[in-house]
C-alpha cells in the first residue's frame, strides 16, 4: 500500500526581467492612528498597465509574532488555492526586509496552508502552485527548500492521519512503513503478532486481539552517517487505528474521529522520515505500536489480568484505556534492544489533557528537567507548544493494583496524570523520559491559516528542532 506525499510547490530562485502571467505580492502594514484599517490577514486583488497584484495585509508591525508570519503564509496559501491562483511572484522588497525566523516562518505558513485533504474526492485535482522568489542568494534557496522539505513530511503525516480505519489498520500501517524504510534507507523490523507472542508482549496483543487486523510494532531505524556511534534517540508513537473503546465501548459522540488516535505513531513515523531527508546526524529509532481496538469474542475484557513484556501485570478497569498498555510494551522494548540516549513518546492518550489544556498545548510529562526543558523550549520555538504536567510519586497510589501490579485506569480524578504515572512504571530509573500527550494539540477543530481541519501533524516540527539542538552523546 503506498499513500503518496501530497502535491509540493514548485519553487524558483531568480532576479526575473519579465514575470508576466505571475501575480506580485505586496506586503502592507496597519498604521495606528490611520482612519484606514485592514483586517490582519486580508487580501486585497488589483489589475491594471502594471499587472496583477496581491496586497496582504500583516496589521501593526511591532504585534507581528514569528507565528503570526506564519499564519500569514497559510492564509495566504489558502486564499491562492480558492482562487486558483497558481503562480505567485515574491519580490526582493518582500524578502530582504524580513529576519530569518519570520521569513521561514512565512514560508512555513505558505507550505502548510496550502494542502487539503482530497485522497477520496473522486474529481479533486490539486495543481501545483509556482512560487518565484527574487533572490539569488544561495543560502536563502537552501532554507526555503529545507522548509518544503520539512513540511513535505508533516503534509505526509496530515493524510495518512486523516486517513480512516478501513483504509489503514495496522497491517496496511506496517506495509507502508515497509515501503518508506526501503525509500528513506531506514532498517525495519516488523513484529507480528506471533513474534509479540514469542517475546511475550501481551499487551498489545491484548488491545489488539479483538480485531481480524492483528496488531504490529513496527520498529525504525534512521543511522545518521556521522556520527553513526551515538547512542540513538528513541520515539514511541501510540496508533490505534481505530478505537471503539472495547467492551468499554464509547459514546456515540466519543467514537467520533477515533480515527485520529493513531497520530503518535504517525507523528514518530514522520519524524523519522524527515529525520533521513535532512541527513540530520542524530541517531533515531522509531517504534510504532499498532493495533485496532475492537469488539469480538476474542476481544478483552475488564477484570482481565494480563503480563506486560516488562514482566509487570497489569488488572484492566477500563478496555479504553488501551494506549497506555501498548505504550508500556513499546517502551520496555526500546529499552531492552536499544541503549537509548533517551525516549520521548508521543499519544493521543487521554481526553483529560484536552479538558486541561485544550488544543492549545500538549502536555509534557518527564522524569528529567533537562529533557523537559529542551523539548518545552523547541516547542515555543516551533509554536508546538507544550506544558509541564506533574508526576510526583503519590500518583501511583491511584493505579497500584489490587490483584495484579498495577490497573489501567485511576478513575476520573487528575485523569491525565494517570496515563503518565502508568508509562513511568515502565521507564528504567536511568533513563531519560518524555511522555507527549497530543490528544488535543493533534486534532484541528476547522480549517484556519496554517492548519486544516483534522490531523494537523503537530509535533514533528517540535522534534526536528529537538534533534538539531541536541549534542552528541556516545
Amino acid at each position: 500500500m503506498k499513500i503518496k506525499i501530497p502535491v509540493l510547490e514548485v519553487l524558483e530562485f531568480d532576479l526575473p526581467k519579465e514575470h508576466i502571467e505571475y501575480f506580485d505580492l505586496s506586503i502592507q502594514y496597519s498604521i495606528v492612528d490611520s482612519p484606514i484599517k485592514y483586517s490582519f490577514g486580508e487580501i486585497i486583488f488589483t489589475e491594471g498597465n502594471d499587472g496583477k497584484k496581491l496586497i496582504l495585509n500583516a496589521g501593526e508591525k511591532e504585534k507581528l509574532s514569528t507565528d503570526r508570519w506564519r499564519k500569514l503564509g497559510g492564509i495566504l496559501a489558502k486564499f491562492l488555492r480558492s482562487h486558483n491562483i497558481l503562480k505567485l511572484f515574491l519580490p526582493e522588497k518582500i524578502i530582504i526586509p524580513l529576519e530569518g525566523k519570520e521569513l521561514s516562518a512565512f514560508f512555513e505558513g505558505i507550505f502548510l496552508g496550502s494542502y487539503s485533504f482530497e485522497y477520496f474526492k473522486k474529481d479533486s485535482t490539486i495543481e501545483k502552485i509556482y512560487l518565484m522568489v527574487a533572490s539569488k542568494d544561495i543560502s536563502l534557496k537552501h532554507e526555503i527548500v529545507k522548509i518544503q522539505k520539512i513540511c513535505s513530511i508533516v503534509n505526509y503525516a496530515r493524510e495518512l492521519g486523516q486517513l480512516p480505519g478501513n483504509v489503514i489498520n495496522p497491517p496496511a500501517l506496517a506495509e507502508i512503513c515497509n515501503g518508506l524504510a526501503e525509500k528513506y534507507n531506514l532498517k525495519i523490523k516488523i513484529l507480528d503478532e506471533k513474534e509479540l507472542e514469542k517475546i511475550g508482549a501481551e499487551a498489545i496483543l491484548s488491545v489488539g486481539k479483538g480485531s481480524s487486523a492483528q496488531p504490529k510494532m513496527i520498529v525504525l531505524e534512521y543511522i545518521a552517517k556521522k556520527p553513526n556511534i551515538e547512542k540513538p534517540i528513541v520515539l514511541v508513537g501510540k496508533a490505534i487505528t481505530f478505537d471503539t473503546g472495547g467492551y468499554s465501548i464509547k459514546s456515540v459522540d466519543g467514537i467520533k474521529s477515533m480515527k485520529f488516535d493513531k497520530m503518535g505513531g504517525v507523528t514518530v513515523l514522520a519524524t523519522i522520515l524527515a529525520a533521513s531527508l535532512l541527513k540530520i546526524p542524530r541517531n533515531v529509532v522509531g517504534i510504532i505500536c499498532a493495533a485496532e481496538n475492537m469488539i469480538s469474542h476474542e476481544a478483552y475484557r475488564p477484570d482481565d489480568i494480563i503480563k506486560t513484556l516488562s514482566g509487570k501485570t497489569v488488572e484492566i478497569l477500563s478496555t479504553d484505556a488501551e494506549g497506555r498498555l501498548v505504550l508500556a510494551d513499546g517502551l520496555t522494548y526500546a529499552q531492552r534492544n536499544f541503549q537509548p540516549q533517551c525516549i520521548i513518546d508521543f499519544a493521543t492518550l487521554t481526553g483529560g489533557i484536552v479538558t486541561a489544556l485544550g488544543k492549545i498545548r500538549a502536555g509534557l510529562f518527564s522524569n528529567n528537567s533537562e529533557l523537559s526543558d529542551q523539548l518545552f523550549k523547541s516547542g515555543e520555538t516551533t509554536f508546538e507548544r507544550l506544558w509541564p504536567m506533574p508526576l510526583d510519586d503519590d500518583y501511583f497510589e491511584f493505579i497500584k493494583g489490587d490483584d495484579a501490579d498495577l490497573k489501567n485506569s485511576g478513575g476520573r480524578e487528575g485523569h491525565p496524570i494517570m496515563g503518565g504515572i502508568f508509562l513511568k512504571q515502565f521507564i528504567e530509573t536511568d533513563v531519560k523520559w518524555a511522555h507527549i500527550d497530543i490528544a488535543g494539540a493533534a486534532i484541528s477543530t476547522k480549517a484556519e491559516n496554517y492548519q486544516p481541519k483534522g490531523a494537523n501533524g503537530f509535533g514533528i516540527r517540535l522534534m526536528l528542532d529537538f534533534l538539531n539542538n541536541q549534542s552528541v552523546e556516545e
